[in-house]
């Protein structure tokens, strides 16, 4: 493929990975509702976002499992 004189490609990021085309039949309302709560602009974003927060959801479930008859000291107040 000829390379345009001018025109750049853009270099993908190491910490995006590359996008899948998806097709999904959501209820409108439920999307406006998610993206009010998220502050998303766009559907795709709102996805994305509810996506992250159900992978981090996971990792706190996780980690608190783990954490399990680990006993938890409160730090030193220093000055109080």
């Amino acid at each position: 493929m000829a390379k345009l004189a001018g025109v750049r490609t853009p270099k993908r990021s190491r910490q995006t990975p590359p996008k899948m085309t998806r097709t999904f039949r959501l209820t409108p309302k439920k999307v406006v509702a998610a993206q009010r709560v998220l502050g998303t602009k766009t559907a795709t974003e709102t996805i994305e976002t509810a996506l992250d927060l159900i992978v981090f959801r996971q990792k706190l479930v996780a980690g608190t499992a783990a954490m399990l008859g680990v006993d938890l000291v409160p730090p030193e107040q220093d000055g109080v």
